[in-house]
């Protein structure tokens, strides 16, 4: 029996016994049976959850992109390795063999190292959805240097930070970008950036939308010259299993945001082994997961699950609603896509639309439907079933975090009978626990409580950078010995796990994680706020949108509301991005507080949801007169 590919639900209850009862020895067996080391590992695995310190395969040695591309080379050569299709229908889709991505992430591994990046250095990333951004995370990859990619849709402030935080010596940007009908000039956003980030001394710029822009001397430089005179191989750097493979930031619920750091070896094995049994990949199967890479969903599912396993991943730069409606379903017939990934939001935002607009496309290639993110709602979720689908695909609700790596709970298709809302099962190697309010495990089903895995699995993140106590104090400090999601989840009397939402100050709008507090730090940097509180509220497309309620200084008593609004979401676009603006700003005389002065985000949630009928008890409140006053001027 293969431990690495799942094929009907014994098998699945088999593997994950033997994964639960050894986990040593079932990892053992996935990395020595799949996978080309240059060393094997002195010992399997070491951890201590309390300090917290977690090593997979120590001692081990390889380079990521070899099991990526190279080892493929000799009988996928000419395989497509990365199907690009670009944000304009009428553009070509570009195919990207093994062999020519391998000549890609050579040429780019050879300019970067003549930069002067070496083993070790963070390298910045801020690219559309372009080859360019696979083959530049690669580059880093093949050299041992640690990429950071961020979101092309993040603000000049919020790109300073991460460059920083990372203390990065390169940033990878292009001229432009295309969504939709809009161009979005990345470069000029890349200079305000920069005027704020000392360690920088390169700034390689891919040519995109061909737009005029100001190259900086002796720091700007064209990436396609650079290219064609770079030679096209490059030995890849030797690295140690747990050597730094990337740090991707994730929004915390308070201050700055977290530097996730992911490890190579233990990354590797978990996102391949995933990528395998969750989308049931076949050799001769077209994958395509819509996310960004500036996410860790295309990190781990559009670039390294997908290519350890030699298949071929879509890349697309577009949106689903340009030129039309039907452009995702037009993708899935021209291609003929087998495996489709994608968000609730996107599926929420096409369910309103005609059906006419996925008729007229051939969809019966697929095979597997996904989606990632948050959880999905019901309504969704049949929709996706009825029309895309047809019933005839499974569709895996897949439950996973920046912070995890790959996915940990999820059905597998054609094993595990799915139930809609319900992520289901955890894969082999996921040991979940429910908790209580007191600290003890719920036994038992049904139960109802905080979501934690109470034993490492390969692709968790080691660290946050350069704060270690915070990587303690968010995962491990909640629960003794046991990592904490930060998300509620239910069980029911089969098992299967159904995750309710983040317990902390975390919102998910759209399937993106906001910290509530940047953003109200943000909106108090407007000269006529005196302070902010942001919850979330049901949204019938993003799933929460954001509710801002704002007390004003004496100044802004007199100003235009309108105009205030405005003036308070562009606060927000510049300093976080457009992804954060509020969809409700209520100005308030005062915030409801407890006597010691913490804001009662619970009775603003309850007020922003229309749920008043139990707002708890108000009494004990410093203003509870406050309460009153917000409930009748609610939006």
């Amino acid at each position: 029996m293969s431990n690495y590919h799942i094929k009907h639900l014994e098998e699945y209850f088999q593997v994950y016994r033997k994964s639960v009862r050894d986990p040593e020895n079932f990892w053992e067996e996935v990395a020595e049976e799949h996978f080309v080391w240059r060393k094997k590992w002195d010992k399997v695995l070491e951890w201590d959850f309390s300090k917290p310190e977690i090593k997979w395969f120590q001692g081990a040695q390889l380079n990521i992109t070899e099991n990526c591309i190279d080892r493929h080379l000799r009988i996928r050569g000419e395989k497509t390795a990365i199907l690009f299709e670009p944000n304009d229908p009428n553009e070509e889709a570009e195919n990207i063999t093994y062999k020519d991505l391998h000549g890609r992430v050579c040429r780019m591994a050879n300019v970067l190292s003549e930069k002067g990046i070496k083993k070790g250095d963070r390298v910045v990333i801020y690219l559309p959805m372009i080859p360019e951004l696979a083959v530049s995370v690669l580059a880093c990859a093949r050299i041992g240097a640690i990429h950071s990619v961020v979101f092309a849709g993040f603000s000049s402030t919020a790109l300073s930070t991460r460059i920083n935080d990372c203390g990065a010596k390169m940033v990878i940007t292009s001229d432009g970008s295309y969504r939709g009908k809009k161009t979005i000039d990345l470069k000029g956003i890349v200079d305000e950036a920069l005027n704020d980030c000392p360690d920088v001394e390169t700034v390689l710029v891919a040519k995109r939308i061909d737009s005029k822009i100001d190259m900086k001397a002796g720091r700007d430089e064209w990436l396609a010259p650079l290219l064609e005179g770079a030679y096209g191989d490059f030995p890849p750097e030797v690295m140690d299993a747990e050597d730094p493979l990337f740090i991707l930031y994730t929004s915390g619920s308070t201050g700055k945001p977290k530097g996730m750091l992911h490890t190579t070896g233990g990354y590797m094995i978990y996102t391949a082994y995933t990528f395998k049994n969750v989308f049931q990949y076949r050799e001769n199967d077209i994958y395509w997961c819509t996310a960004d890479i500036g996410w860790i969903t295309g990190h781990s599912y559009i670039i390294y699950g997908p290519l350890a396993n030699g298949a071929t991943t879509v890349m697309f730069e577009g949106v689903p609603s340009y030129p039309d409606f039907g452009r995702f379903w037009e993708i899935v017939q021209k291609h003929k896509i087998t495996q489709f990934y994608t968000a609730p939001t996107a599926i929420r935002a096409l369910a309103k639309e005609n059906l006419d607009f996925i008729k007229k496309y051939d969809l019966s290639s697929l095979k597997v439907l996904g989606t990632v993110g948050e959880p999905i709602n019901e309504e969704a979720w049949h929709w996706y079933n009825d029309h895309v689908g047809e019933k005839q695909c499974p569709i895996v609700d897949t439950w996973w975090q920046t912070e995890t790596g790959g996915i940990l709970i999820s059905p597998v298709p054609f094993s595990t009978p799915t139930k809609p809302t319900y992520a289901t099962l955890p894969l082999p190697g996921v040991q979940p626990a429910l908790m209580d309010e007191k600290g003890a495990e719920i036994k038992g089903n049904p139960a109802d409580g905080r979501l934690c895995i109470k034993y490492p699995w390969p692709s968790m993140a080691r660290s946050i950078w350069g704060n270690h106590q915070r990587y303690k104090d968010t995962y491990f400090s909640a629960f003794e010995n046991k990592y904490f999601t930060g998300d509620g989840a239910l069980r029911d009397e089969v098992g299967y796990y159904r995750i309710t939402g983040r317990v902390d100050d975390v919102i998910i709008v759209s399937g993106h994680n906001l910290g509530t507090a940047p953003i109200e730090d943000a909106i108090n940097e407007h000269p006529a706020v005196a302070e902010s509180a942001i919850v979330g509220f049901p949204h019938d497309i993003k799933g929460n949108a954001l509710y801002g309620y704002v007390t004003l200084k004496e100044t802004g008593e007199s100003r235009d509301r309108d105009n205030l609004r405005k003036e308070i979401n562009q606060v927000i676009t510049e300093h976080i991005g457009p992804i954060a603006k509020l969809d409700k700003i209520q100005f308030t005389s005062g915030l409801p507080k407890t006597r010691s002065g913490k804001i009662m985000r619970r009775i603003l949630r309850k007020i922003a949801s229309k749920d008043t009928g139990n707002l708890g008890d108000t009494s004990t409140l410093l203003n509870p007169e406050v309460v009153e006053e917000i409930m009748e001027e609610a939006l």
